[in-house]
């Protein structure tokens, strides 16, 4: 390990400080995110959504772009996760596709990264409603760099 390496943390650990973490940003608490597995080594991870009403539509259904918002999150926190919390991957483009609508109430994605380099990440998600039933599929390609957070 060089020096400026950090001790990998474990899955359970790693898994533990996500949810008890106070330094989340105000858009994981609005799209009522909750990391609930993480697997460092196959580059995986599984999240929870509490996703509001106030994401439906006028017929009921939860709006595309919060879907897409989601699955988002997910793929990049993956590349947090899998890089032991020294890189993000801003995302440089998304294509979601939509199989079936999703209510308000629970939904789950897992997101996977296919290949994380040093100049460019490829990833894949599956959102699901809480029957299991996949309602949205997305692909991304993001940008690996340092991880820092944003002066206000």
């Amino acid at each position: 390990m060089s020096e400026t390496e950090k001790p990998r943390i474990s899955d359970a650990d790693m898994l533990a400080r996500f949810q008890g973490s106070k330094k989340r940003p105000p858009c994981s608490d609005t799209l009522g995110m909750k990391l609930i597995e993480v697997e460092q080594d196959a580059m995986r991870i599984r999240m929870e959504f509490d996703v509001s009403p106030s994401f439906a539509n006028p017929t009921g259904a939860v709006q595309g772009g919060f879907i897409s918002a989601m699955l988002d999150e997910a793929m990049s926190t993956c590349v947090i996760i899998a890089s032991n919390v020294t890189m993000t991957a801003p995302t440089l483009e998304m294509k979601t596709s939509y199989l079936s609508r999703l209510m308000p109430g629970k939904a789950y994605v897992d997101a996977r990264i296919l290949r994380l380099g040093k100049s460019a990440a490829f990833m894949e998600a599956e959102c699901f409603d809480p029957d299991g039933k996949t309602v949205a599929k997305a692909s991304a390609t993001a940008i690996p760099m340092p991880f820092k957070r944003l002066g206000k």
